[in-house]
């Protein structure tokens, strides 16, 4: 999907991540706005999800990210969960120095989802793979 003020920015579809078992977010990044300024640059807004305020980078301090949406997801009676949204540049689109600045985007992503969560890459596709297998709503 296309959206942003560049001529091509895909946007991959809000994510929402779990903790590892017997631990919470707000255990390991008991600091959501401080951890999210030191990966992603400074927040310039807040968007409504799921009746959550997450935090908006606007101008994030990586070139390759449009822009990034994340904060904590809360549900009643359950874990809360980290919701992510990132808005990235069409690689095609991006000069010599921008291309050097997507190995530290892909870093910055990675580094910060494992703190967040506990979950390295390969857990949390096998986490979500799960979470959509379980869905009764999803058809295959």
């Amino acid at each position: 999907m296309k959206r942003g003020k560049h001529s091509a920015v895909y946007l991959q579809a809000m994510k929402e991540y779990k903790m590892r078992r017997g631990e919470y977010l707000e255990e390991r990044i008991p600091d959501m706005e401080a951890s999210i300024e030191e990966y992603f640059g400074p927040i310039t807004g807040t968007e409504e999800y799921k009746g959550n305020d997450l935090y908006v980078i606007g101008e994030p301090d990586n070139p390759v990210f449009e822009k990034v949406v994340v904060g904590t997801v809360e549900y009643s009676g359950k874990k809360d969960k980290l919701g992510v949204e990132f808005y990235e540049r069409d690689p095609t689109e991006l000069g010599p120095d921008e291309l050097e600045a997507a190995g530290e985007a892909v870093d910055a992503k990675n580094d910060f989802l494992l703190e967040a969560t506990g979950r390295d890459a390969k857990s949390r596709r096998e986490s979500m793979k799960r979470t959509v297998e379980d869905d009764p709503d999803h058809d295959f």
